[in-house]
């Protein structure tokens, strides 16, 4: 038996309260939406010990087609906590960045859409000029534009 090694990240999860806003908010940074369906059942349950579960589930993918986001949405049992408005120095999953093109065009885009700029769009030496944002429900997005691309 050979020893067990990392093939690549599949996905990064996040729960919301109105899948339909979220897919709209990703769509709009870039991501396509993959599939969109129900998870539940024993085994559903058995992975992630919560027993009896509804979940629903849009897949996301960004255009490389080599990540995802898989958003969720509760129906049982009920969310227990909310991390969403929380500072990025919190303990935890917080955030999920985005290296894009064009950020000033796009982030004018999310926040007419009602997203909210963190600080400022800061350079990074002469390698990125990047921010964070949060979106519907408060999800905190870092974007990057890297400069000089080679």
């Amino acid at each position: 038996m050979g020893k067990s090694k990392l093939l690549e990240m599949n996905n990064v999860g996040i729960v919301v309260e109105n899948l339909d806003n979220a897919i709209s908010f990703f769509t709009e940074i870039g991501l396509t939406l993959e599939g969109r369906g129900m998870v539940e059942g024993e085994w559903a349950g058995q992975v992630t010990g919560l027993e009896n579960q509804s979940v629903e589930v849009a897949m996301m993918v960004t255009p490389d087609g080599h990540s995802r986001l898989e958003i969720s949405k509760f129906l049982t049992p009920e969310t227990v906590s909310d991390h969403r408005t929380a500072p990025v120095n919190s303990l935890g999953y917080l955030r999920v960045m985005f290296r894009v093109d064009h950020i000033d065009e796009l982030v004018s885009r999310l926040i007419r859409q009602g997203a909210e700029l963190v600080g400022e769009i800061v350079q990074y030496e002469d390698v990125y000029r990047l921010c964070y944002i949060r979106g519907t429900e408060g999800i905190l997005v870092g974007l990057a534009q890297q400069l000089n691309e080679k």
